[in-house]
């Protein structure tokens, strides 16, 4: 153990020496940034080398290998911001998930990294899994190896180092502070410090002695984090508003004053975003595979037109506005609508399209990538729609008021008829002008403390702490869209019952009917939860009618939790614990994610 920790000091005094005399000498920051996220990948592949030994040795002390994984875990979020900015598929085998992914294009991941290596390790070690462990340790060095490569050779720019450090401040603030990536170990609050304190001195690079505003913001909020470690009691609204969006602001506003030129490109959180809260922070556009699908003010006065016409179903006696009623946001109220001129029930219940334009796949079994998918996709349907795109543009075709409006929208020199992807488009234009982000949770992340009462705050810190909804519905979307770069959307295995007080799951299987894979059996989209006071019923079965209940559903720990046998259950079957004043807090934060109307 000398040995190991006069290594760990000797390459801790390495780094410190090299970061102090690269910014003395003419290096420019980018090469200084890269030698010193070199120097950070070392010190992670040495503790991980000191854990690989420790679980390898003939006398294995539980107390040694817990503490190790700890210390290298925090060597990794030294340079975290580096890693899933520049290297992410490489970062996903590091501190990826520890479940079986399936993307929207079919490529799969298999579990690996730090997050597998932490189930064996808490909240006892497994000893029987100890060949596991020494195989995921190992599995780690070709991904160490691809960052080394990365950063040993690939120029990295200002522009990206400004962006990714102001990113690791969106992703501490939305998912650091929640034990997202380590809910056994639970030392997010410490990791989210180590984190933070890691890109202040990134940031020194670009500071000089007289403008240390910044500095000192991210200072302060790394002693908050450090100061107030107990994970249940530390409050997230006061470290959100007071700490992370003012350090975020002053990072976008050194860009502007440093000159930095910005190499722009289509996604979803503005690069001019300063918070993940700002009125204008998301891209409506981002999730369009082409600029021509890009929203227009004319396409969406066409798509609300199109949204209410019953032309586009078969029988034209329904229209997209029937179930999705904008009096009800863009719901229904039903548990489930009926199949198109029957009385019998469709098989799932009516979403929300507020926001919808905010997250990259659609329906409850993310089988749409587009918007304008999921138009062709409902229309076809024979038992929603029941409708022909080209019988449609053939009506539409017919009408000069119409002819109109898509002359307008979608000006062309041919003119023999309509095609298909116009109408999809205008209605995929219309939802993307749904985007609301205007409740008074907003309001108060925007600066005005008057906007949420005492126990609404409270259920915020609950429901990013405690009570553990911010691990899926990720903060500020509150959907399953994962934060800050907002590429993957996550669909969960939570065991929704077939009815209320049935000890029965349901029997619809989700993404398993287009996903062959066990894990994927009752998976189903992360809904948002903004506006959910005005979208009962809930579940895609619409099994819960209230917001009480899907707490109580949650507090007891799903499907799982109560009983059910649900063998690939994701969401954690330990109950919360949620008291009954908790548990109405919580309600109360929800009811202040209702958008005010626009």
């Amino acid at each position: 153990m000398k040995k190991i920790l006069l290594i760990s000091i000797l390459i801790v005094v390495v780094a410190v020496a090299a970061f102090f005399s690269l910014r003395a000498g003419k290096v420019s920051s980018e090469k200084a940034i890269e030698q010193n996220l070199l120097v950070q990948i070392d010190s992670f592949t040495n503790l991980k080398n000191q854990l690989l030994a420790a679980a390898e040795s003939k006398d294995i002390n539980e107390k040694q290998l817990q503490q190790l994984f700890r210390d290298t875990r925090l060597a990794y979020k030294r340079f975290e911001w580096a890693a899933e900015y520049y290297q992410p598929i490489a970062t996903r085998f590091i501190n990826g998930p520890p479940v079986k992914e399936v993307e929207i294009d079919g490529t799969t991941f298999n579990p690996a990294g730090l997050q597998v290596i932490e189930n064996y390790l808490y909240p006892k070690y497994d000893k029987t899994k100890s060949k596991e462990l020494i195989t995921e340790l190992k599995k780690l060095d070709d991904n160490i190896t691809k960052y080394k490569v990365y950063f040993g050779n690939v120029d990295i720019l200002n522009w990206q180092i400004f962006d990714a450090t102001r990113q690791q401040i969106f992703r501490v603030q939305a998912l650091g502070i929640t034990d997202f990536d380590n809910p056994l170990l639970q030392n997010s609050l410490m990791e989210s410090a180590t984190s933070l304190e890691s890109i202040t001195k990134i940031l020194t690079y670009y500071t000089n002695g007289s403008d240390t505003k910044l500095i000192e913001q991210l200072t302060a909020a790394t002693n908050y984090l450090r100061k107030n470690n107990n994970f249940n009691s530390f409050n997230r609204a006061v470290f959100i508003a007071d700490y992370g969006n003012p350090a975020s602001i002053s990072i976008a506003n050194l860009i502007v004053a440093l000159k930095i030129p910005v190499i722009r490109y289509n996604r979803l959180l503005n690069q001019d975003a300063k918070t993940l809260f700002d009125i204008n922070a998301y891209n409506v556009n981002a999730y369009s595979t082409d600029p021509s699908f890009f929203i227009t003010d004319k396409k969406v006065a066409l798509g609300k037109r199109l949204f209410a016409d019953p032309i586009l179903s078969g029988t034209h006696t329904r229209s997209c506005q029937s179930c999705h009623q904008p009096e009800k946001a863009f719901t229904d109220g039903f548990t489930k609508n009926t199949v198109i001129n029957s009385t019998v029930l469709l098989r799932r219940n009516t979403p929300t399209l507020i926001n919808a334009a905010l997250q990259p796949a659609q329906f409850y079994d993310l089988r749409a990538a587009m918007l304008e998918d999921q138009v062709l996709d409902v229309v076809a349907n024979k038992q929603e729609m029941h409708g022909s795109i080209k019988q449609a543009t053939a009506l539409l075709y017919k009408d000069k008021e119409y002819m109109k409006l898509f002359h307008d929208a979608f000006p062309k020199i041919d003119t023999a008829g309509i095609p298909a992807y116009e109408v999809s488009n205008a209605i995929g234009s219309y939802i993307r002008s749904l985007v609301m982000l205007t409740s008074r949770f907003d309001e108060y992340m925007r600066g005005n403390k008057a906007a949420m009462n005492q126990s609404e705050i409270n259920g915020f810190n609950l429901f990013m702490g405690k009570a553990k909804c911010a691990t899926c519905h990720y903060m500020p979307l509150f959907n399953g869209t994962l934060p800050p770069k907002f590429i993957r959307i996550e669909s969960e295995v939570i065991g929704v019952p077939r009815y209320a007080k049935s000890m029965e799951v349901d029997t619809d299987m989700g993404r398993y009917n287009l996903v062959r894979i066990d894990d994927y059996k009752h998976s189903f989209k992360i809904t948002t939860v903004r506006n959910a006071a005005q979208t009962a019923p809930y579940m895609h079965n619409g099994v819960f009618t209230t917001l009480e209940q899907v707490v109580d559903f949650y507090n007891k720990g799903g499907g799982a939790g109560m009983g059910l046998k649900v063998d690939n259950q994701t969401l954690a079957a330990d109950k919360l614990n949620l008291s009954p004043k908790e548990c109405g807090e919580l309600v109360a934060f929800i009811k202040s994610l209702d958008s005010k109307k626009m």
